[in-house]
């Protein structure tokens, strides 16, 4: 009821009641309705330095029409072309029928996938989609093509601005949306490649035979899920990966020698990366069949550990948890079909079953992988308890992590916050005391390290439990059986911008490669950015007496390169005074609140298959001393700060 609600606060509580009158009660228009509140139809807004960003749900949601056309047999390809600011989509399917293309772009719950008839397993059920990517854009184009004719309507923040009628065209039947995200929204937004290639690439992957075109490059699947297996994977499997594909579901396991569990799920083409009812029924099933294929009594763990797969099935009519279909919610796989966990369970019991009695070579390497694992399990069993212990007797919360009240939200709003959600990691107590005085104390939690971590590369599981600050760091995160239940959705590594700064980032980003790779592939782990050097106007610093906050200050500069500080120095001239911050201890708490505020810089750490990330660690983290030394003094360069004051 809140979101019709229009009036201000008065001093009393009783005032406030007797001004609630029927003038307070409104009725929004759908288009106001999503501008006012966007977070219920994308999620989090962003300005698209994240994957999961708001306008990359826009382009989502107007890719799910183009696929679900070729779902239903229309148009092979797909052209995508994205600026910095705008996108363009044109199919190849039927086309929007033209006498209702607006009301299909503008009105709410209006849509032709209401008729199941028509659009058989869609992933755009609920006629919301467009229409949020009409509102949300300061300009909205579609035109729709159908049997030589065409109809090409404009929109600007969702109201009407141009209609060419039904006209004759030569163009092939489709549908083509271009649209320009509203600035005032997505404030200082920009559109990146590198989170856009991999949602096109999985369109590919779910839809074998469909072309996609992105700015002029061609993507396209010939085996399904095995192809996105081979692609996201960064180490090499043990055994060639197992895909198994039936009616309206998809599989492809395998095992590597990794820490954790790795998964892939899909609904209807949909990208479900919080699982569901789908992804839960696979891991159940499979950890099922494998025990009774072996007859043993073999732990899930044991059976999932270095496990890494993917699942993609297609129900009718899906339930998701949030417009932004992340999560599925669907019990059943259609009004008369079976639950979902039959149908992936009977699916993975009949095909992965067979598959391992043909391939018995195959089921060996399988075999002596839960092994190993069941070993190495029991044999930390008693190390892994003790430590335990140790982590709810040195009082976590008060003693390394200040938590965030996030855990605390009510169900409203506790969804959008968790998204919201943070950890610094800092670099002892002086930056995590100055992050502590002004962080967002509902979304930002901070986590003191105490000296270097230990280079965990090559290391085994026991390091988790023996070393005291990752013990208590797994803990603090709640990631100890796999990052489904981790506390915050970013986790930011916050150190000094000097050599032992470096270093200890390094040595944690070592941590998570080694132990909780998935971390770092479903994007939840950054490193904080903060400013080299501080520029600012002597005579103005000289007047306030320094007792003006600096961040507030309009002729401060906080620079990040040499670039920026030299653009500082040209802008102010002789009045320049330069300051070089060497540790984060030197940032006072009010000019940190620019810092990790709405505005702050933040660098994805990220883990791909060309990265080469084995022999990179191997070479940095590994026993190498002397090849790394060499490399060093030969790659050394001297910084003359002369010139800095």
């Amino acid at each position: 009821m809140t979101d019709l609600l229009d009036f201000e606060p008065d001093d009393g509580a009783q005032a406030t009641q007797a001004d609630y009158t029927e003038d307070n009660i409104r009725t929004l228009e759908s288009e106001e309705h999503i501008r006012r509140r966007p977070g219920m139809y994308i999620g989090k807004l962003g300005d698209g330095t994240a994957a999961d960003d708001g306008i990359y749900v826009l382009i989502k949601e107007v890719l799910d029409n183009s696929i679900d056309e070729f779902m239903m047999g229309n148009g092979r390809q797909i052209i995508v072309d994205v600026d910095a600011a705008s996108v363009a989509v044109r199919d190849y399917g039927r086309g929007i029928p033209l006498g209702s293309l607006i009301d299909a772009v503008s009105k709410m719950n209006t849509s032709g996938k209401f008729d199941t008839e028509a659009f058989q397993k869609s992933i755009g059920l609920n006629g919301v989609g467009l229409k949020a990517v009409n509102a949300l854009s300061v300009d909205f184009e579609v035109r729709a093509v159908r049997e030589g004719q065409c109809r090409r309507v404009t929109f600007s923040c969702g109201e009407l601005q141009s209609d060419s009628g039904i006209e004759p065209c030569e163009e092939p039947n489709g549908t083509y949306v271009r649209f320009v995200p509203d600035s005032t929204i997505f404030r200082d937004y920009a559109f990146r490649d590198e989170f856009i290639e991999p949602m096109l690439k999985n369109y590919t992957y779910l839809n074998t035979g469909l072309t996609i075109v992105f700015n002029g490059h061609r993507f396209l699947s010939r085996h399904g899920l095995l192809d996105l297996l081979e692609q996201n994977m960064t180490v090499e499997p043990l055994y060639p990966i197992i895909h198994l594909k039936g009616q309206d579901i998809e599989v492809a396991i395998t095992h590597a020698n990794q820490y954790g569990e790795e998964y892939y799920s899909f609904v209807n083409g949909q990208h479900t990366t919080q699982g569901g009812t789908h992804l839960t029924a696979f891991k159940e099933a499979v950890s099922r069949t494998l025990k009774e294929f072996y007859g043993r009594a073999f732990d899930y763990s044991d059976i999932r550990n270095g496990m890494v797969a993917a699942i993609a099935i297609r129900v009718q009519e899906p339930i998701f948890e949030s417009q932004t279909k992340t999560k599925l919610g669907s019990r059943d796989i259609g009004p008369q079909g079976p639950t979902v966990a039959k149908f992936v369970g009977d699916f993975i019991k009949r095909e992965l079953d067979n598959y391992l009695h043909r391939d018995t070579a195959l089921a060996e390497i399988i075999l002596k992988k839960i092994q190993q694992s069941e070993r190495d399990r029991k044999a930390m069993a008693g190390v892994t308890k003790l430590a335990r212990e140790k982590a709810k007797k040195v009082s976590l919360h008060n003693r390394k992590l200040i938590d965030c009240n996030v855990h605390l939200c009510d169900a409203r709003g506790s969804e959008e916050k968790k998204l919201a959600s943070s950890i610094f990691l800092t670099e002892g107590d002086s930056a995590g005391g100055s992050i502590t005085k002004i962080r967002d104390v509902d979304t930002q939690a901070v986590f003191m390290l105490r000296g270097k971590p230990l280079n965990t590369y090559g290391a085994t599981q026991r390091v988790l439990y023996e070393n005291e600050e990752f013990n208590l760091l797994q803990a603090a995160l709640d990631i100890e059986g796999g990052i489904d239940s981790l506390r915050y959705n970013k986790v930011i590594i916050a150190t000094d911008a000097d050599v032992d700064g470096m270093h200890i980032r390094l040595l944690l980003i070592t941590f998570f490669l080694q132990f909780f790779p998935d971390l770092i592939k479903k994007g939840h782990v950054y490193v904080l950015q903060t400013p080299l050097f501080r520029v600012r106007n002597r005579l103005t610093s000289k007047r306030s007496g320094r007792k003006k906050s600096a961040a507030a200050d309009a002729e401060t500069f906080y620079c990040y390169t040499d670039e920026e500080r030299i653009a500082a120095i040209e802008r102010l001239g002789a009045n320049a005074e330069i300051t070089r911050f060497k540790g984060l201890g030197e940032i006072s708490p009010d000019e940190f609140r620019t810092f990790i505020g709405p505005d702050m810089r933040l660098d994805r750490v990220t883990m791909r298959k060309e990265d080469g990330v084995d022999a990179l660690l191997e070479f940095y983290m590994g026993k190498n001393t002397m090849e790394r030394q060499n490399f060093i003094i030969d790659n050394l360069v001297i910084e003359d700060d002369s010139e800095i004051s």
